[in-house]
């Protein structure tokens, strides 16, 4: 529990969060912090003025946050804007965690808010502490900000677990212990304060008072606030919106900017966020235990390093005695190498001790603070941070998988020491001398009776030569562009067979190989010349098979019947890819729907091996694809839809995908008619096979077909 404070504390202050709110960069911060660190804008950055220009964007439109950015290169500051004519000229302070807090051009007015929900100054800009995106507030200044009540609640039971006794909440200096709480004022009293500020007569008479420990059992088992709605302060939060990823309130489907987007229900995602988080969690959790098992490794090595050390200079010493006089003056050199050697090795691995305790601690406290984050049963509390917890979870992973935990030092010392020459080669001794470095490998064999091509696949395979006496501890594999170009590493690794994918069809390509190990490598092999599956000049294609690939598919998606089959088990869309990339040529394949439940949309087409995996096909700009529901289809790209046409598909239904590069054009089939126009024109570069579908389609896909006779009889003509 300790480890996860550093969460629960603000960056600006320095102290547990008070009433904190989320910025639209998901991270948190005091409501009076935040106050402190506006800053005050020009009157034509402010959002009434952008408006009135044309060129303004929402200060609440979380998906285009970059436009609103306001950075200043010539002040590495927070809250530090030196470009603008109108910015504040007064110092500024820091709080306990460097950030700059500016104070307010002038006196805030008298009112009966609290200076937390006061107005703030006209065209205000907040800049977040931790990763200094700026923001300029609207007419609602902080209050436009959501609570974060999971945070205050986290805060709430960490304070309470580490509290050894209640104190009073109106002493003056140094609180007392207090003895009772008024359940009423939802306050903790000492005996004078009691007797002071909450006298036993008038209406006070009928509060009841209660001993402390009970008054805190009773306050942790009060209903939580439930968060209402930023644009309507009156409602409670009732749906979740997919494409602000935020909850909203009815009103906010009714006439507020929610009204086309996507929603859902609130309990649902609030379900399936927090299975997600627990998911990534369990993930994290693996990481943090290889880090403890890693750091015991480490400090096996300090030991490992220290015995042999003391081994090594007593082998040293022992024969360097044994040599004479002249040998004296070398044999304390050599110890200042081997002591230096030591004391490198030993700073090394304490240094990656250190780095990697911290960066444990970190990530035990981040995982504290998340499985705290899932005990709270706020829906819409849960959801605003959800996302972001998420995120930093899988970064956190992906932080522990780039080598951290690999040694970066060997316990051995690479160093020998011969007392066999002569006593006149005493002064040239040397470390560097007395080892010997083994020559590199022999040059690989390429075993030409086991390479091969099939479709747009190479298959590589070689051998030491017999009489080869040097082992090798790798190869490395080398093919060109397939123009004559450059050559480029295609595989690392100690297998002696490789299988490259991926290659244009009707290619020639030139291959080499060689060995390596500690000392350096080999020559290069004799160049191998394949060629890939050629084109039908007659008919102007190249028959290609392949089925599914599951490495590159999203993981919710399920194979079967040898990759030739998929479905999912999300009712979200995901997306599946062909092993068999496509440049050159006609390719045709068909995908026969096996179930259709519900009448979902699934898509189909083409895409680039980067595209989105967790979202329909078609939606980023490396997607070209038709979806099609039960009575109609679109064609969609980087999520704009064209050419609707009526037809659907239903249980058994085939739809064909073709793509021709020698028209440079995409066409989908349905039944074997086409369906619509020409799909998309001025197709180039490297295409997968795509679909994307959730848990009521499933379809299986066939390969190695002719394109339609019509089709055929038409190119040829043209």
């Amino acid at each position: 529990m300790e480890e996860m404070e550093e969460e629960l504390k603000c960056p600006v202050c320095g102290s547990f969060y008070r009433e904190p709110i989320i910025l639209p960069c998901s991270h948190n911060i005091c409501q009076a912090c935040a106050r402190n660190i506006l800053v005050q804008t020009p009157e034509s950055e402010s959002p009434q003025s952008r408006r009135a220009s044309g060129s303004g964007v929402s200060d609440y439109d979380y998906l285009d946050l970059d436009k609103m950015s306001l950075y200043s290169e010539a002040d590495s500051g927070y809250g530090s804007y030196g470009g603008f004519a109108s910015a504040p000229t007064t110092p500024c302070q820091k709080s306990p965690n460097g950030v700059r807090v500016f104070p307010p051009a002038m006196p805030p007015p008298a009112t009966h808010l609290s200076p937390a929900l006061a107005s703030v100054p006209r065209n205000s800009c907040i800049t977040c502490p931790q990763c200094h995106r700026s923001l300029i507030l609207d007419d609602r200044g902080l209050r436009g900000f959501p609570k974060n009540r999971v945070l205050e609640g986290v805060i709430d039971r960490y304070q309470q677990s580490k509290a050894a006794a209640l104190k009073c909440q109106l002493c003056e200096k140094a609180p007392k212990e207090a003895t009772v709480m008024c359940e009423q004022c939802d306050v903790f009293y000492c005996d004078p304060c009691r007797l002071r500020c909450h006298p036993p007569r008038g209406p006070l008479a009928k509060h009841r008072l209660v001993p402390p420990a009970q008054g805190r059992v009773s306050r942790r088992l009060s209903p939580r606030k439930v968060s209402t709605c930023t644009d309507h302060e009156l409602e409670n939060h009732s749906m979740y919106c997919v494409q602000c990823k935020m909850p909203v309130c009815y009103q906010c489907l009714e006439e507020g900017k929610h009204s086309s987007h996507e929603v859902k229900a609130l309990g649902a995602m609030w379900k399936l966020h927090k299975s997600q988080l627990s998911q990534a969690l369990n993930g994290l959790s693996d990481r943090a235990k290889e880090a403890k098992e890693f750091l015991v490794q480490l400090r096996n090595m300090v030991q490992q390093i220290q015995e042999n050390s003391v081994e090594f200079e007593a082998c040293l010493v022992a024969q360097c005695d044994a040599l004479i006089d002249a040998l004296n003056r070398r044999k304390a050199q050599l110890l200042a190498r081997v002591n230096k050697e030591h004391e490198h090795k030993l700073k090394v691995v304490r240094d990656q001790i250190s780095h990697c305790t911290v960066k444990l601690r970190q990530t035990t406290g981040l995982m504290e603070y998340c499985l705290e984050v899932i005990k709270e049963n706020d829906p819409s509390g849960f959801l605003q941070i959800s996302d972001a917890l998420i995120r930093r979870v899988h970064l956190t992973e992906d932080q522990w998988g780039k080598g951290t935990l690999t040694p970066r030092m060997t316990t051995d010392f690479d160093l020998s020491l011969d007392n066999s020459p002569l006593l006149q080669s005493i002064h040239q001794l040397d470390f560097v001398q007395m080892k010997a470095s083994p020559p590199v490998p022999a040059t690989p064999i390429l075993q030409l009776e086991d390479c091969c091509t099939h479709n747009n696949s190479a298959t590589l395979s070689w051998k030491q030569p017999p009489l080869s006496t040097v082992p090798a501890e790798g190869y490395i594999l080398e093919l060109d562009d397939g123009n004559g170009g450059q050559f480029r590493e295609v595989y690392v690794g100690k297998e002696t067979m490789c299988t490259v994918d991926g290659l244009h069809f009707n290619s020639t390509y030139n291959a080499r190989i060689k060995a390596f190990n500690k000392t350096g490598v080999s020559q290069y092999s004799k160049t191998l010349v394949l060629q890939t599956s050629e084109v039908d000049i007659k008919k102007l294609l190249a028959v290609a098979w392949f089925a599914f690939d599951p490495g590159s598919a999203h993981s919710d998606i399920i194979f079967s019947n040898d990759n030739l089959t998929v479905t999912c088990s999300s009712y979200d869309d995901r997306v599946v890819l062909g092993k068999t990339g496509f440049s050159k040529g006609v390719h045709y394949w068909e995908l026969t729907v096996d179930r259709y439940d519900n009448h979902p949309d699934p898509a189909f087409g083409v895409a680039r091996i980067d595209v989105m995996k967790d979202v329909m096909l078609g939606k980023d700009d490396k997607a070209w694809a038709m979806y099609v529901d039960n009575n109609r289809s679109w064609f969609m790209h980087n999520n704009s839809h064209t050419n609707r046409t009526e037809g659907g598909i239903t249980k058994g239904a085939t739809i064909g995908v073709l793509l021709d590069f020698n028209r440079k054009t995409l066409t989908f089939f349905i039944n074997d008619e086409q369906q619509g126009p020409i799909a998309f024109e001025n197709v180039e570069g490297l295409f997968f096979p795509a679909v994307s579908l959730n848990r009521n389609v499933q379809v299986t896909l066939r390969t190695g077909l002719q394109v339609p006779d019509f089709y055929s009889s038409r190119a040829s003509i043209a």
